[in-house]
């Protein structure tokens, strides 16, 4: 606060002269003395006076004077502007006069018997308390009367009162009430310990607060809910009056002025003023103190000065703090600008003392251009270019401070610079993500080289996700840094994310063809062929060759995933691939697997050429054997193939080879079952294959014609195969055998019937007990499921015959019935009995 003269020279040298109390609205100020006398003064200013600075600027030049009667004090003034009138409680009355003429106001009879008051402006409500009567009437003022509205009873003499909308804070003798006279509800609060004499503070802090003397020397902040939403302010215990001035608490002592901050409430300045009485709001921003014969204005500074000469004393925390505070207060403007200065010099100062996560949330908060903390790094001023250099030391009004040495630091102190690195390279990935990041080309240039330098893991895994998402970096200022660092997989997806795929791949190529060493992608040759399927086919057939020649197997992707990706626009033909292939026969091959596997193609030439091609290596794979083993991926493929497909066309190429299995399976699927059972039997000597060719074969004709003809062909072939084996007897045990495995399938009286006279029940006991257990199993079954049905049937019927009621009265006999014209139900024979 700033301390002006006196307003009011020293008064009359009659001792009965003294000052009681003040009154202010807008330039005028109201002085009730001890001898009756009501005193206006005007100020001789154009300024509001919260805008009043020098001594100069706050006289004030005396007006009118009236006294009202015989020598008695003047206990309170209180203006009501809107009406011009001027309340004045003087010997337990209260009169109204007219605020400039000081004439009584006509019509306006004085309320007798008041021993306290207070206006409400809003509504322009008087609040009166009446010690001889305990209690509190609230009156309508009009220009020329009142009218009495509420009364409200107390429990014991009112003291003093306070007003805020609907809300009276009373203190009575000993205690506060808060009184809603809209709901006339009373709540009690807590006890005071100021006698009567002196009187107990009640201070409305606006927004239905009030600021109470509660014992212990506190200031309580009670709402007019009666609850506390701020801790106690703890103040000295002669306190003769308190105002709020926002954002401060002024506490009036004899020898003085406290000012106690409303934000954190600690004591900020000590005015001292000597024989103070009492105190009195001077509009928003301002107080009057005054003694018995002096009057002294104390005008709040300026708030955008305060957080400035905080900033100078390099309080940089509490200037903060304090502009946070009063937010609300300032404009928009002003509040932005001035965060922004404070947040830079306060991010500085923890940014020097390599506080860094408190400096980011500064600089964060304060919407820093990150090119003023580039500008810091040396080494990292070439990405901001001639024109990317900017800052604002030099330029703001707060204060400077000075920043650290980064370049004597990094000459002297590598490991202290790189914690500099590390805070530089995650303030501006959180303001790039943020959006604050200012010019990305500048950020997304300085980050690039920030994680090229540090090497870490990862910082390498934040270097891909910068490159791999839409950036502004420039390649004139990023490639030569990514080259120095050997971070070449790097630059091939920097040249990947502008748009030059074909440098991208070739940067990559070098890479796998070891021209360029970068241990940071060991799997470089899977990421091009994965970028090749998303390219154009200009680029895939500039690299097929090389793809292909590095791993056919992998290779071949390009093509197979490109054309799943692109569903068939922008992709090859089939026909174009295959002849680039012949030269790749591996890769060949998983390409006409693609192409029936996964594409279901049904086109003739591309099944006869994979079973051609799965037949060529399954040769080669055992040629130095003379009859290859069942075993083999390729071979299981073949036979797949050979089984499901319908399209191939290759008899006669397999029919020339050892492959036993595979010729029986292509007489199969022309219908010669017999010769294909003896090919396994009596050429490939394949017992276990014969019998996996009888459920296979019957499997493929349940495909094809349903389970009843697949079991008929199960039972034919099973019969025919054990009538080859009982044919020879070197073969006898491979026909227990199949009796055994197979007993289910077999029907015993036509087993019975092949079997020769020669063997004993003992042989072929397992054949017998698994037969006859599973024909007892099946007889019961159905049986079981029989009863389940007749069940089931008898229980729909019993409901449908509930849900159609019948005519006659005879019991269900017959499954007989019929509909008569009437729509009645009755059996057949009810029916000829009626005719």
């Amino acid at each position: 606060l700033d301390l002006d003269s006196g307003l009011l020279p020293s008064g009359p040298k009659d001792n009965k002269y003294c000052i009681q109390c003040l009154e202010c609205s807008d330039r005028n100020i109201y002085v009730g003395t001890g001898d009756s006398t009501v005193q206006h003064l005007t100020l001789d200013q154009t300024q509001a006076p919260a805008q009043a600075q020098a001594p100069a600027q706050a006289q004030a030049r005396e007006c009118r004077t009236r006294k009202l009667g015989p020598s008695s004090p003047i206990k309170q003034l209180r203006s009501v502007p809107l009406l011009n009138h001027l309340l004045v409680l003087w010997e337990q009355c209260v009169t109204a006069l007219n605020m400039f003429s000081l004439e009584p106001v006509p019509g306006l009879k004085a309320i007798q018997h008041s021993s306290c008051m207070e206006v409400c402006v809003h509504s322009v409500e008087l609040i009166t308390a009446s010690s001889r009567r305990k209690l509190v009437r609230i009156h309508a003022v009009w220009v020329d009367r009142w009218e009495v509205l509420r009364e409200v009873p107390l429990p014991q003499d009112p003291v003093s009162l306070a007003v805020d909308g609907s809300c009276v804070c009373i203190a009575t003798v000993d205690r506060y009430h808060l009184v809603d006279y809209h709901a006339g509800s009373m709540l009690e609060l807590f006890p005071h310990d100021r006698s009567r004499r002196q009187g107990a503070m009640v201070v409305p802090t606006g927004g239905g607060e009030f600021l109470l003397d509660a014992p212990g020397s506190l200031g309580m902040f009670v709402m007019s809910t009666g609850t506390c939403q701020r801790p106690p302010l703890p103040w000295p215990r002669e306190v003769l009056a308190a105002a709020v001035c926002f954002p401060y608490i002024l506490a009036l002592q004899p020898r003085g002025l406290s000012v106690y901050s409303l934000l954190d409430h600690t004591l900020k300045q000590t005015v001292m003023i000597y024989s103070s009485l009492s105190l009195s709001m001077w509009g928003s921003e301002g107080v009057l103190v005054f003694t018995d014969r002096q009057i002294w204005a104390l005008s709040l500074v300026p708030l955008q000065e305060q957080v400035q000469a905080l900033v100078i004393c390099q309080r940089l925390d509490e200037a903060l703090f304090l502009l946070d505070g009063v937010q609300s207060h300032l404009p928009q403007h002003s509040y932005e600008e001035l965060h922004k200065d404070i947040s830079y010099l306060a991010g500085v100062h923890q940014f020097n003392q390599r506080a860094f996560d408190a400096a980011k949330e500064l600089f964060i908060a304060g919407d820093l251009d990150p090119r003023e903390i580039i500008s810091l790094y040396p080494d990292m001023r070439p990405c901001l270019g001639d024109r990317g250099l900017v800052s604002r030391r030099g330029e703001t009004t707060v204060g400077q401070e000075e920043v650290a040495d980064l370049a004597r630091l990094q000459r002297e102190d590598a490991a202290a610079y790189r914690l500099y690195l590390d805070f530089l390279a995650d303030y501006l990935a959180v303001a790039r993500a943020t959006g604050r990041g200012g010019p990305r080309e500048a950020v997304d240039c300085v980050l690039l080289r920030v994680y090229a330098e540090q090497g870490a893991a990862g910082e390498g895994e934040s270097l891909r996700q910068l490159v791999a998402s839409p950036n502004a970096c420039r390649l004139d200022r990023c490639v030569s840094v990514l080259e120095h660092h050997n971070r070449y997989f790097v630059l091939g997806m920097l040249y990947q994310s502008h748009g030059n795929h074909v440098k991208a791949i070739k940067t990559w190529v070098k890479i796998a063809d070891g021209h360029f060493e970068d241990p940071s992608c060991p799997d470089v040759y899977e990421h091009i062929v994965s970028t090749l399927t998303t390219q154009d086919i200009d680029v895939v057939w500039m690299f097929a060759e090389w793809a292909l020649q590095k791993n056919q197997e992998v290779g071949v992707q390009i093509f197979t995933k490109h054309q799943q990706e692109n569903n068939d626009q922008n992709s090859f033909g089939a026909e174009e691939i295959l002849k680039f292939l012949k030269n790749y026969p591996q890769a060949s091959l998983f390409y006409l697997e693609f192409l029936i596997n996964k594409e279901k193609s049904e086109t003739e030439g591309y099944h006869t050429d994979l079973a051609l091609a799965y037949v060529n290596q399954t040769l080669e794979a055992f040629s130095g054997q003379d009859e290859p083993p069942e075993a083999g991926e390729t071979r299981g493929k073949l036979q797949e193939l050979l089984w499901s497909s319908m399209s191939y066309d290759v008899p006669a190429r397999i029919m020339a080879t050892g492959l036993h299995v595979e010729r029986a399976i292509v007489l199969g699927r022309s219908g010669d079952h017999t010769q294909a059972l003896r090919v396994l039997v009596h050429e490939g000597r394949e017992p276990h294959a014969a019998q996996a060719y009888c459920h296979r074969a019957a499997q493929e004709r349940s495909h094809a014609s349903g389970p009843g003809d697949a079991a008929g062909l199960r039972r034919t072939l099973l019969l025919t195969l054990l009538s080859m084996y009982l044919c020879s007897d070197a073969l006898a045990g491979e026909a227990l055998e199949l009796l055994g495995d197979n007993a289910l399938h077999f029907p015993p009286g036509r087993v019975l019937e092949l079997l020769p006279g020669a063997w004993s029940v003992g042989l072929v006991c397992r054949y017998l007990v698994g037969s006859l257990r599973e024909t007892l199993h099946r007889r019961r079954m159905g049986g079981l499921q029989r009863a389940l049905a007749q069940a089931e049937y008898l229980r729909h019927k019993v409901l449908w015959v509930r849900t159609r009621p019948f005519s006659c009265c005879q019991s269900l006999t017959t499954t007989g019935f019929i509909r008569t014209a009437g729509g009645q139900l009755l059996h057949t024979s009810c029916n000829t009995q009626s005719h």
